[in-house]
């Protein structure tokens, strides 16, 4: 399993640089073409999430991204360090349950749209959203 992680300032100029990243990794595991530009829009909105949280809490703190091969899967993690109240837990939420304001806020409904498998972590500490869709390995 190949592992790579990118961390950026809060700034909206470095989502572009994380949606190119994203997409040149996915393409490399494999994830179908069809499916490059869903990475690509999904990665941008959650980082796009990920850099307004940050501008209003935690300027200073970088954003982290952890993009993986594993098992067949390409999965990207997006981490903020910026607080939620919507839960103190860390475990997945049942999206469904998430108020009107997280979802349509912060674009959660729109990457899970996007993502073949969303998964969303928020915590005192941050909010963690790992996507993934299908990959199949290079020859």
């Amino acid at each position: 399993m190949a592992t790579v992680e990118l961390t950026f300032s809060a700034l909206p100029a470095h989502v572009r640089t994380a949606r190119l990243v994203a997409t040149a990794i996915a393409r490399r595991t494999g994830v179908e073409e069809s499916l490059l530009d869903e990475v690509r829009l999904a990665v941008g909105e959650a980082c796009s999430r990920a850099v307004e949280a940050h501008r209003a809490h935690c300027p200073g703190e970088p954003i982290r991204i952890e993009l993986r091969d594993d098992s067949g899967r390409f999965e990207v993690t997006v981490s903020d360090q910026a607080p939620s109240d919507e839960i103190k837990q860390e475990q997945p939420l049942d999206l469904g349950m998430l108020s009107d304001s997280f979802m349509s806020g912060f674009g959660i409904a729109v990457i899970e749209g996007l993502a073949d498998d969303v998964e969303v972590f928020p915590t005192p500490k941050g909010t963690n959203i790992r996507m993934s869709w299908p990959a199949a390995a290079r020859t």
